[in-house]
């Protein structure tokens, strides 16, 4: 009983993550060094909405902490995923950082930080993707995947761990008398929008921690929206007069994720920023354009992929779909790889070659650990990362068959014979005649939902179709009844 009331109304008293994230003491005494000493501050995040919201929240919390801080997010086409060497040599030391701060990212950049090192520079990372016990040899390494942490907390997006990391940073600034009439405590909970985008846009598990995050987050959406999110919306078309997580997931997320997938992912981080209306909304049209440019690119792949099937059905008889093409925009290949790999069922890795070098991501299905697949074919790769769910690849052209088939044998292995076609999972039988305001209000206390807490599924039998319109591309209008 005590599970379920915390379940249906969390509190921030039953925050489980704080102080038992490993390596946060660590991190938030060398951060609170940096603000007191003035030195420069580099964040480097991720071009998705986890890392852009992961971004903007740090950045924001730091300049409000007086520190000497800027960003940076690297160009997905040209530069690719992570810390890499040259952002130390090229951002870092340009800027006479002394201090880096990575956020959803970092957790495989051993050279990198190698390379920080060499120049006096610590580098603290915050990730929650995947990382072996061979990492970094970092200054901090936050990331509740690792295998020494306590805090269980391997739910957490890339924006909730910074999230956690800034409540005890909060703290640590307490304790030393920080905060005062001139720079006043800030109140983290004014931040859960971002942590609650990122957290939603990212499919993380809906549980625990994040349930209370995102729940303050959505009611901050709702009541006091930032400029830039409620632009977005704006352009969007909705109409809805409450924000909700699917708003998220199929409105903000994508145009976000837009701005990494087309241009810079410097213009979200901008338009989170912005406190003018005007200049939100004149943001929130470019993006949008960026959004429909990235729409146009992925119908065309899909539908060329569509047709590769049809003229060669063949292919499908494998457990895998992979693959590769040299005019692909590698931007979009991750939404398209999911679409596939809910169409077709089975996991999917989409790849584009340039120059020789191939740079790919990759989806899964339910019951199969894609990071653990990937790690089978390591032999062919350059790198790789991501989670059970999603990840991304870099390969030389010549390697490309030879993953394919070492990627083919380790889903063979890796699944067993009934996970070969989806599921319907039924919560609950429901006659017509039980659906009332009490019950959508029930349903509503459940949320928000997500990944490890999903929207409950009811069926009913016996149901007539009364009348039923198309309304507007991809939507019905429906009235029914029951046949008794």
């Amino acid at each position: 009983a005590a599970e379920m009331r915390r379940f249906l109304n969390p509190s921030w008293a039953h925050l489980r993550a704080i102080d038992r994230l490993v390596d946060a003491d660590k991190a938030v005494e060398r951060i609170a060094e940096a603000i007191f000493r003035q030195e420069n501050i580099l964040i480097f995040g991720d071009y998705d909405v986890d890392g852009i919201t992961a971004t903007t929240l740090l950045l924001e919390f730091l300049l409000h902490a007086g520190a000497r801080v800027s960003h940076y997010i690297p160009d997905r086409m040209t530069e690719g995923y992570g810390l890499a060497v040259g952002h130390i040599n090229d951002v870092a030391v340009a800027q006479d950082a002394t201090l880096v701060i990575t956020v959803d990212c970092g957790s495989d950049s051993r050279e990198a930080v190698s390379r920080a090192r060499e120049f006096g520079i610590d580098v603290i990372i915050t990730d929650h993707h995947t990382i072996s016990d061979d990492m970094p040899e970092a200054f901090a390494v936050v990331n509740p995947c690792r295998n020494d942490c306590l805090s269980n907390a391997t739910y957490l997006s890339g924006a909730g761990v910074v999230f956690f990391l800034l409540v005890c940073l909060r703290a640590h600034l307490r304790r030393q008398g920080y905060w005062n009439d001139h720079r006043p405590q800030p109140n983290l909970k004014e931040y859960c929008d971002l942590a609650a985008m990122g957290a939603i846009a990212d499919v993380v598990p809906m549980v625990e921690d994040n349930r209370l995050i995102t729940r303050a987050g959505l009611e901050i959406l709702n009541s006091r929206p930032r400029p830039g999110i409620q632009a977005l919306m704006d352009v969007s078309g909705s109409k809805k007069p409450l924000l909700d997580e699917e708003d998220i997931g199929f409105r903000i997320g994508p145009r976000l994720n837009a701005t990494g997938r087309m241009a810079r992912a410097d213009l979200g981080v901008e338009i989170l920023r912005t406190r003018d209306p005007a200049i939100a909304e004149t943001l929130a049209k470019q993006i949008n354009e960026l959004n429909q440019a990235r729409q146009t690119i992925e119908r065309e792949i899909l539908h060329h992929i569509t047709m590769y099937f049809a003229e060669s059905p063949e292919l499908l008889e494998k457990k895998t779909i992979v693959l590769g093409h040299r005019d692909w925009h590698d931007g979009v290949l991750g939404i398209v790889a999911s679409r596939l790999a809910e169409q077709y069922y089975r996991p999917v890795v989409l790849i584009s070659f340039r120059h020789g070098w191939g740079k790919g991501s990759a989806r899964s299905i339910p019951g199969l650990n894609l990071y653990q697949a990937l790690a089978r074919c390591g032999m062919y790769l350059e790198n790789f990362g991501g989670h059970p769910m999603a990840g991304g690849i870099r390969l030389r052209s010549e390697n490309y068959e030879s993953f394919k088939n070492a990627f083919e044998e380790a889903v063979t292995a890796l699944t067993a014979p009934q996970d070969a076609g989806p599921s319907l999972d039924i919560d609950c039988m429901l006659d017509l005649d039980m659906i009332s305001d009490s019950l959508m209000d029930a349903l509503a206390a459940l949320q928000p939902f997500g990944p490890d807490h999903p929207e409950p599924l009811f069926l009913s039998r016996n149901v007539i179709v009364d009348f039923s319109r198309e309304a507007g591309a991809g939507h019905m209008r429906f009235a029914l009844t029951s046949s008794g």
